[in-house]
């Protein structure tokens, strides 16, 4: 069954406009707010709107299983009524940007509509088909401590959709994952599953196999085929063979092949060697891999058998990009799979996701379409409510100065109540603002550096015996924006590390322009803060050219340490706080080149959004490590790929990079 029929009709606010972003008056913002952001699902699709096209084009080639509205001057009735539904279930595109999902043939109401320059249009009301709720809540709530994580939450979640559900560190978005998986206690409320299908969670605890085999590992993911496999060896291995046991042995089989039993290992190998853990691995114990070889292992575990329902808790951590680049289509290819992902990895999000559950104030409210296109709506409401609420202190001054020259004066004095009702109203009338808080990063340079940058010549270094360079060779210019990529992690920070001034290289030279200042981000900060019995503003002061306290709190203020927050020790920080003090640091160095190595671990998306920003806007040079894909995306121009046989430098765009059959087959050689 699909949602309830809920549709925002306004012809005449459509036909005094053309939506053109640059005209938009108060009332229309109100409208598109209204589409974009409402609790109800609506869909639009306007047929010039900058803004809507931008935005809910974005919802619709996502969508899936919704009721919506159409507005376009191109398709007719008939014509959507001729449209494949197999096409359409592809989001193949139809008539120019206009992408549905799921569309039955059943097209409820058409409304003509006409804009200002006098063009029909038609208006659409088209019955999406209706999902199952595989699982969803009714009145949950739950309390830690004193304080109320959820309150009285009802939300479905149905088949074929992926959901992204975020919120600020500490909303509780891993325990609602944990409450839906039933290893924390509901409180109160109840989880509605639907009978008979099965829920799997992506394990977080890598010494629990240890003793397993990596291919049986996987095959445990799906309990009740694992089960049954145990059975029929414990069956074929009694030494006498009864006609009892032919008959337990052939209801085994049975249930074996009705769950797809003879292609079990096939199928967990295929996960596996998708994910990056080949072959010669498949048979070794658990405790015979790496960490990151284990972290692949439990993820294989949690996709593994086509479970109903999929739990994933920070499912890339630890995953190479390619690894990541696997997951993405693996889940884009389920098709009756009800998938529920936190993750800090927005192109992640951007990628898999038909819908976004935003957690906060204790409750979560569900959007259509991915991460970006919530950031975005929510930007044009955020800035909506700015401009109302200042339009609101304007006329909330007005009257108190109305009333303040006139109060006295009896001519008057019913206009002056009128006016201080009013006053009293927009008071109460004051909208919620959301407890989401971003943080202002903003580097600036000091001073512009010259023409000569940076020149690596032959760098090599061996740690504990291993060498992590070997012979890396590039040249970096004024302004270059330089993603240092590579199988190796150490071999990275190792690198940067050299360049910074902390290490030393065993052969080869690199030299800096004499006008270039760097500033340093480290991977490990625990030196800056472990045991360090200093408050925020004598920590961060440490650094500052200017010691007045105002100077180094306006610092820290714009990383949402304000207040008494700034008065914190810093040795009590938790991983966020930490990162986040180091990028304060930075800001106060004002240096023309800045070394990120891994800048976005611990950070919340809200934090990581404004840093991407910031690196966007920087003038100066960088150099950064990261597994963030959009970090990449966005912000580098040139590309250089640490390998054990020397580095490959690459100017171009990284997606092309990485699809790029040629430069994938030389760094194969390169990494031999």
């Amino acid at each position: 069954m699909g949602y309830e029929n809920v549709f925002y009709k306004n012809p005449d606010v459509l036909r005094e406009s053309n939506l053109d972003k640059a005209i938009l008056d108060n009332k229309l913002c109100g409208n598109i707010s209204q589409v974009l952001l409402s609790k109800e699902k609506k869909v639009w699709l306007d047929w010039n709107s900058n803004i809507i096209n931008s935005y809910a084009c974005n919802i619709l080639k996502n969508i899936d299983k919704l009721e919506g509205i159409i507005l376009s001057p191109e398709i007719k009735k008939e014509d959507l009524e001729k449209i494949d539904t197999f096409s359409l279930k592809k989001g193949i595109v139809v008539y120019g940007k206009l992408r549905v999902m799921y569309i039955e043939k059943n097209i409820d109401d058409v409304t003509e509509i006409y804009n200002e320059q006098g063009d029909k249009l038609l208006l659409y009301k088209i019955n999406f088909r209706g999902g199952n709720n595989l699982i969803s809540t009714s009145n949950l709530s739950v309390q830690f401590g004193g304080r109320k994580l959820f309150d009285e939450v009802d939300i479905k979640f149905t088949s074929g959709n992926c959901y992204g559900i975020i919120g600020a560190n500490g909303a509780g978005k891993s325990t609602f994952l944990k409450i839906l998986a039933g290893e924390i206690d509901a409180g109160t409320g109840d989880i509605i599953i639907e009978k008979n299908k099965r829920m799997s969670f992506l394990k977080q605890d890598h010494f629990a196999f240890e003793e397993v085999s990596v291919l049986n590992v996987v095959m445990m993911g799906h309990e009740k085929l694992y089960e049954i496999m145990q059975k029929k060896d414990a069956l074929y291995s009694k030494s006498e063979f009864t006609e009892e046991d032919g008959m337990i042995a052939a209801e085994l089989e049975g249930e074996f092949a009705e769950l797809d039993g003879w292609e079990a290992e096939t199928n967990a190998e295929k996960f596996l060697v998708g994910l990056g853990v080949m072959p010669e691995l498949h048979h070794k114990l658990m405790k015979e891999l790496t960490e990151p070889e284990k972290v692949k292992v439990l993820l294989a575990q949690a996709i593994f058998g086509n479970p109903d329902i999929l739990l994933l808790d920070e499912p890339t951590n630890g995953l190479d990009l390619r690894a990541v680049t696997w997951l993405e289509n693996f889940l884009l290819e389920l098709e009756n799979t009800t998938v529920l992902v936190v993750s800090h990895d927005r192109h992640f999000l951007n990628k898999v996701c038909t819908h976004i559950a935003d957690i906060d104030y204790s409750k979560i409210k569900m959007f259509v379409g991915n991460y970006d296109f919530w950031y975005e709506s929510s930007q044009i409401m955020l800035e909506l409510l700015r401009n109302q609420n200042k339009k609101m202190d304007q006329k909330k001054k007005e009257l108190q100065d109305f009333i303040a020259r006139f109060s006295a004066n009896a001519s008057k004095s019913k206009q002056a109540t009128s006016r201080k009702k009013q006053l009293d109203k927009l008071q109460f009338e004051d909208m919620q603002v959301s407890n989401r808080k971003y943080p202002f990063i903003e580097f600036k340079q000091d001073r512009e550096a010259g023409n000569n940058m940076l020149k690596v010549e032959g760098l090599s270094k061996t740690i504990d015996g291993e060498k992590v360079l070997n012979n890396i060779s590039f040249t970096i210019n004024t302004g270059d924006k330089v993603v240092l990529l590579g199988r190796n992690d150490i071999a990275k920070t190792t690198l940067l590390q050299i360049l910074a001034g902390e290490l030393e290289a065993d052969s080869g030279t690199f030299e800096w322009g004499t006008t270039t200042t760097q500033s340093y981000f480290p991977k490990d900060n625990t030196e800056f803060f472990e045991n360090v019995d200093m408050t925020l503003i004598d920590w961060l002061r440490q650094f500052s050219s200017d010691q007045h306290e105002e100077y180094v709190r306006g610092y820290l203020g714009r990383m949402l340490f304000s207040g008494e927050e700034a008065k914190k020790q810093a040795k009590v920080l938790s991983g966020g706080e930490k990162v986040r003090c180091m990028l304060s640091r930075m800001m106060l160095a004002g240096a023309n080149v800045l070394l990120l190595d891994n800048p976005t671990d611990h950070l919340d998306l809200e934090s990581i959004t404004s840093l991407n920003k910031s690196l966007i806007k920087f003038s100066g040079t960088i150099l950064f490590t990261t597994h963030d894909h959009e970090f990449i995306e966005t912000i580098a121009n040139k590309l250089i790929e640490i390998t054990p046989n020397g580095a490959l430098e690459k100017e171009m765009e990284y997606d092309e990079y990485i699809e790029d059959e040629d430069i994938q087959a030389r760094l194969n050689e390169m990494y031999k």
